[in-house]
């Protein structure tokens, strides 16, 4: 009951400041507010960014292991090695595909380059040429805003289907159904089975298949020279089962690739395994220094809210000694006047970090609609922003709490 008392008259005497004092305690409180923004502020912005990005990387599957040319986290290799490799070809990928037991699913696929796509009076330059095994719709999940991919016997034959994507289609077919046209790349002609849907609105759109034509390996190997893989981009990709270790598959691919390498055991390894967590853990030491900055700056915005809050806490003191001072003669404990000045300052600083969180809400809103940009203030960054404004007025209160809690009752009502 005394706890609620004390509660109640220091609310009571934090409104009565802000009431009687607008202009000081506007301006002593700016400082918590724009330090609430600062750091509430570049947490939200970072968290609404690695939201976008890890759920971007999601989409390239964290069961899969990529066997590539190049490490997507070198930290001691040698350039110069990584250029003598050789690109995995398709022999790797049916060698993976007929040995390994752990895999769900393989796939492979070859970046042949840019090529120009033709349709009657209408052309897309710079579209680019993907040569894909049956298997790779299923790997990445692909989605179709028309039509279908192509089927097992249109792969073995090698038949002339082309998948093609969502921009490539509106600019070669406008308000035209694409399904069943004929296109010309190459030289050769092409009959349109499918659209892939359009992708989103990612930073990092890993699978953007919008400008992309997407042929079977089997038709694209003759029109180009795929065992020339050294000036290709190929990829195989291996799914692992569920409930496999990623270590375990990893370790299965590197033995199937060194033995169909026929590589010594003392021999490096002529190609890389790449996965998810590589990219990620790059992410994770970005994101931690991102929000480092956003501390130290909102730091030192708080370190002028904590001085602009003792301020008024000092005047506040001065003005009420006289009162302190009866409250004493009357037997009030030095914990009672320790803690309404407390409770004070707190109370003036949850104003103030509440004018900051709606800043932020404020500030969020603008710009994602500016920058086409979803941004968020999440639940636990408010409670992260509440506890911020909480442990200012502590701080900013503390002193002159435990200087109103140490005067003498006599001296402090002769003045």
């Amino acid at each position: 009951m005394i706890f609620l008392r004390i509660l109640n008259e220091a609310i009571g005497q934090a409104l009565s400041q802000l009431r009687s004092n607008k202009l000081r305690s506007f301006l002593s409180l700016l400082g918590v507010s724009i330090g609430i923004l600062c750091i509430m502020g570049v947490l939200s912005a970072v968290d609404s960014l690695e939201n976008n990005i890890r759920g971007s990387l999601q989409k390239l599957g964290s069961n899969i292991v990529y066997v590539q040319k190049w490490p997507w986290a070198d930290t001691s290799g040698d350039w110069w090695e990584y250029l003598k490799r050789p690109n995995p070809d398709h022999k790797d990928f049916v060698a993976i595909a007929e040995r390994a037991e752990l895999p769900q699913l393989t796939s492979y696929h070859v970046v042949v380059g840019f090529r120009t796509l033709k349709y009657e009076s209408s052309s897309v330059e710079n579209t680019l040429f993907i040569a894909c095994s049956q298997e790779f719709a299923e790997m990445f999940n692909l989605k179709f805003y028309k039509g279908r991919y192509y089927s097992p016997s249109e792969y073995f034959y090698g038949s002339e289907k082309a998948v093609i994507g969502y921009k490539v289609a509106e600019e070669l077919f406008g308000a035209l159904d694409p399904i069943g046209k004929t296109i010309k790349m190459s030289g050769r002609k092409f009959e349109v089975i499918g659209v892939v849907e359009k992708a989103g609105d990612d930073l990092i759109n890993v699978l953007d298949f919008d400008d992309c034509i997407l042929l079977p390996y089997t038709t694209s190997r003759s029109m180009v020279n795929l065992k020339a893989n050294q000036i290709f981009e190929t990829t195989i990709s291996i799914k692992a089962e569920e409930g496999v270790n990623m270590q375990q598959l990893k370790d299965e691919v590197k033995g199937i690739m060194r033995s169909h390498h026929r590589l010594q055991p003392r021999e490096k390894d002529d190609f890389s395994l790449n996965e998810l967590t590589m990219i990620t853990s790059v992410f994770d030491s970005i994101f931690g220094v991102l929000n480092l900055i956003g501390i130290v700056i909102g730091l030192f915005a708080m370190l002028v809210g904590i001085v602009s809050v003792a301020n008024i806490m000092f005047v506040s003191v001065k003005e009420r000694t006289n009162i302190i001072g009866v409250k004493k003669a009357l037997g009030a404990k030095r914990y009672v006047i320790l803690l309404e000045f407390l409770i004070e300052s707190v109370v003036l600083c949850l104003f103030g970090g509440a004018i900051g969180l709606l800043l932020v809400v404020v500030t969020i809103k603008g710009v994602s609609s500016a920058i086409n940009f979803d941004m968020y203030l999440s639940m636990s960054n408010t409670l992260i922003g509440i506890l911020v404004s909480v442990v200012v007025g502590i701080i900013a209160g503390i002193i002159p709490a435990f200087q109103a809690a140490g005067l003498d009752p006599v001296e402090a009502m002769r003045r």
